[in-house]
């Protein structure tokens, strides 16, 4: 219900309430702008698009911690929600109103962001805080999320580095013996380490030369479910690798976990991020020696490798071997094609010379007939 009603000093009151019956007033010189206060905001309690004018007061802060509170999600996802607000968003908003947010702010937040943190780092940074915005305006407490037309930083990552046979040859032989079969399995199948630490004994199957994902130790060191739905799935193994994974477990029993410490507890991506930093750093060393007595003047470039980079040459492989994308996507449990294609579509050979055979056999008999014309007679 809404009215107006001039007062003795000459001003307008203009009233209305709101679908929750709380009650809104406010005072005009004009009679008609009163009217068109009252008819806009009485049409949006109508159509269900009104926004208290009181709730924006609301700081980012305040509504962010809600928000954060009722998040569902897997643990790296919740995290990286903490991380990105926490730490980037509410140090440099966090104190202001949500009603005065504006696209320009966030385009010098994300300008702020872009000084310190990879192109990656700010477009995560800015999605979460997108749809902290977008669940403000669903909440009736912004008329508009500030997250509009805003430029971020091109994520000009560098095509990702293979290394060479060789290279994994000598990581794996600088990471102690009880973690080598480690080593091959990542470079050997694909699996991302955290599925790797996830892995029990009764998952590979020596027979039919497989190995199952069902799981992936957190950073955390608990146990969750895979990345994502297409993480779930059955990886077929060379010989080699099932010959090292006999090999290990013949040397170091488990009926749990494949991967253990030498208490026999699981081995945790904190303690292998620590083993593999030493075993890098050794294996690079003696690279640099190596290069070094061969061309003693000639700088040599060290190539830092990080446990994802045996994920690559996996697929580097199979691509060189003539596999499909939907069998990389498959073998690699990504949840579409377009994120293989994203990483890997370089490695991919050029269909140059194959969209000129094509052409040219499409174009044959046009070619024969060209040639054979009354045109060309004489």
């Amino acid at each position: 219900m809404a009215s107006i009603k001039k007062r003795e000093d000459g001003q307008w009151r203009a009233r209305y309430r709101d679908a929750a019956g709380k009650e809104h007033a406010r005072h005009f010189a004009r009679k008609v702008d009163a009217q068109r206060w009252v008819d806009e905001t009485t049409a949006s309690v109508v159509t269900g698009q009104y926004v208290d004018p009181k709730a924006g007061k609301t700081t980012v802060r305040q509504y962010a911690l809600v928000w954060q509170s009722a998040q569902v999600g897997r643990e790296h996802t919740i995290r990286n929600i903490d991380v990105a607000l926490r730490i980037h968003v509410l140090p440099i908003i966090g104190d202001r109103p949500l009603a005065s947010i504006r696209p320009s702010d966030m385009q010098a937040l994300v300008k702020t962001l872009s000084a310190t943190l990879a192109p990656g780092s700010v477009r995560e940074t800015y999605k979460v805080a997108g749809r902290m915005f977008s669940a403000a305006v669903d909440d009736r407490i912004l008329a508009a999320s500030p997250c509009h037309r805003v430029t971020l930083p091109r994520d000009d990552r560098p095509e990702v580095v293979i290394p060479t046979v060789e290279h994994i040859t000598a990581l794996a032989t600088a990471v102690p013996l009880r973690y080598r079969a480690l080593v091959v399995l990542l470079a050997g199948s694909g699996l991302r380490i955290g599925e790797a630490l996830g892995l029990e004994v009764s998952d590979v199957d020596f027979l039919r030369r497989s190995v199952k994902v069902e799981r992936q130790r957190l950073p955390s060191g608990r146990i969750g479910p895979p990345k994502t739905a297409k993480s779930a799935r059955t990886v077929p193994l060379g010989q080699v690798v099932i010959d090292e994974l006999a090999a290990h477990l013949s040397e170091y029993p488990s009926n749990g976990p494949l991967f253990t410490l030498t208490t026999g507890k699981p081995l945790t991506y904190r303690t292998w991020r620590a083993i593999w930093a030493r075993a890098a750093e050794v294996e690079a060393k003696a690279r640099e020696d190596a290069a070094a007595k061969v061309r003693p003047h000639v700088d040599t470039v060290r190539l830092d490798v990080d446990t994802h980079a045996l994920r690559h040459f996996y697929a580097s492989a199979l691509i060189a071997g003539g596999a499909s994308v939907k069998v990389v996507q498959s073998r690699l449990g990504h949840a579409s094609a377009v994120i293989t294609l994203n990483t890997y579509g370089h490695l991919w050979p050029g269909d140059d010379d194959l969209t000129r055979d094509v052409m040219d056999a499409a174009f044959g008999i046009l070619a024969d007939s060209l040639r054979t014309s009354p045109a060309n007679e004489g």
